[in-house]
């Protein structure tokens, strides 16, 4: 199997119905040139496909309304876990908390004990030698979804509210417990959930590299359009960190100078300068994005209400040391979405992505959250909304069930698909398939003008010849 072959094996570019690299994966299956041949060829098509799909994106981005949601899957490039299996990081955190000198804490163990519960062929450590062997090497972490794991775990807190001491399992065992052993349980999880976000993670040699050329790249939209918008799902700073690096002023919902507190009015106000003379007109500040962080942030903490600080929330320098305001993934997420600040974060995301001409960019999210799926389906309902969709395992639209399978099962040419691990993470997209419109007009300008002077030239030569 050639290069060019094994890399269309995990790339996926699709715009409704069309899949826009199935002509060249059916060269790479005809045997009719020699190898170097069809080596060549297939090199020459896929770049010119990827050359159109980035035409398109350039096209895209010069919408009305641009958004881009980020997901988990955002921040692996910088050591932020997926919580679509129990993290090892994590564990091993949990392990470094919760065994001491050879004894397990009753939290920990019970810990396990959920992990088995939710599947018991697992294997689960049960002694303090077994949780420290953990430690070493690179063990796979366990494949039981981390956010299931805490519903089930909170289910139990609500069981136990009728003062019971134990549960019996569908599988017939017993636990004993208490509500307070659950509670630390939850608590040392969500705690260790919310250390882990504070990114990049040490011993990650990453530099910010996709986040900054992702908010350069938006920056490059037209002056007269509307901010760009960024909403994330992350706890983490990145997005913060990559803003600094490039003098970028984010609009994230706080102001202040010492204190910063949560005012969404801010969100309504914009950036502008001077011209040279007092008579100018005044210029837009160019520099500036939207930054909506759905589900808080590891640098939000809670505080009493006051007229200084009305909704009780504050932005800190760094990381919170106590008081995160934070949505975990528990059961009570849902709910908490409807408190403030969340309530108005989600509901301007929705009020975006619902405006004529919008266009909504989805990044490392696995459409696990049924109140952000909601919003995307409220969107769809608008003729003129585009969702593209970047994601290393986007699912097949023969896939069963799913959100985004579901999706691509419509054929509907709103919806784009940027799949595959050579294609479908942040740092590709951005660097293989987000053009920079200003190099692109450039570009476009040179063309233009080498066409006219060679259209001369050669009604030159034809007049040359007729005298």
């Amino acid at each position: 199997m050639s290069k060019t072959t094994e890399w269309l094996e995990s790339a996926e570019l699709v715009v409704g119905e069309s899949d826009l690299l199935a002509s060249v994966r059916e060269e790479a299956r005809e045997p009719t040139l020699e190898d170097a041949a069809l080596e060549k060829r297939l090199e020459r098509n896929a770049a010119g496909v990827i050359t159109d799909f980035r035409i398109r994106i350039g096209t895209l981005l010069r919408a009305d309304n641009v958004a881009i949601l980020l997901g988990a899957g955002s921040s692996v490039c910088a050591g932020g876990p997926l919580l679509g299996s129990l993290p090892l990081t994590l564990e091993r955190a949990l392990i470094q908390s919760g065994v001491d000198k050879g004894t397990v804490s009753d939290w920990l163990e019970l810990l396990y004990a959920a992990v088995h519960a939710m599947d018991p062929s697992l294997e689960v450590p049960t002694t303090a030698q077994e949780m420290e062997a953990r430690l070493e090497g690179e063990p796979s972490p366990f494949p039981v979804n981390l956010e299931s794991l805490l519903v089930l775990l909170s289910s139990w807190r609500a069981a136990l509210e009728c003062s019971c001491s134990s549960l019996t399992l569908g599988n017939g065992g017993a636990i004993s417990m208490d509500k307070d052993t659950v509670d630390r349980t939850l608590d040392h999880v969500t705690s260790e959930l919310a250390s882990l976000c504070e990114l990049p993670g040490i011993g990650t040699a990453y530099e910010l590299e996709a986040h900054r050329r992702l908010l350069k790249r938006l920056l490059l939209r037209p002056l007269n359009l509307k901010r760009a918008s960024l909403f994330t799902l992350n706890y983490d700073t990145l997005l913060e960190k990559a803003a600094d690096a490039e003098g970028i002023v984010l609009v994230d919902g706080f102001v202040g100078a010492q204190k910063r507190t949560f005012r969404p009015e801010s969100y309504d106000q914009d950036l502008y300068f001077p011209a040279e003379t007092t008579e100018g007109r005044v210029s837009r500040l160019d520099r500036v994005l939207h930054l909506y962080k759905l589900h808080g942030s590891v640098s939000w903490q809670t505080e009493v209400p006051a007229l200084s600080n009305p909704y009780g929330v504050s932005n800190v320098q760094g990381v919170a040391s106590e008081g995160r305001a934070l949505i975990y993934p528990t059961p009570m997420k849902y709910g908490d979405t409807l408190g403030m600040p969340y309530a108005e974060l989600f509901r301007r995301f929705a009020r975006l992505v619902v405006r004529p001409q919008s266009v909504l960019f989805v990044v490392g999210y696995g459409f696990g959250d049924e109140h952000v799926n909601a919003i995307i389906r409220q969107a769809l309902a608008v003729p003129s909304f585009t969702l593209v969709i970047i994601d290393p395992n986007a699912p097949q639209p023969s896939s069963k069930g799913g959100f985004v399978a579901r999706l691509r099962a419509q054929n509907d040419p709103r919806v784009w698909v940027v799949g595959g691990e050579n294609l479908g993470s942040l740092e590709l997209f951005v660097e293989k398939l987000m053009p920079d419109l200003q190099e692109e007009d450039i570009l476009r300008r040179v063309l233009a003008t080498s066409q006219a002077v060679s259209a001369g030239v050669s009604g030159c030569g034809e007049e040359a010849g007729v005298e």
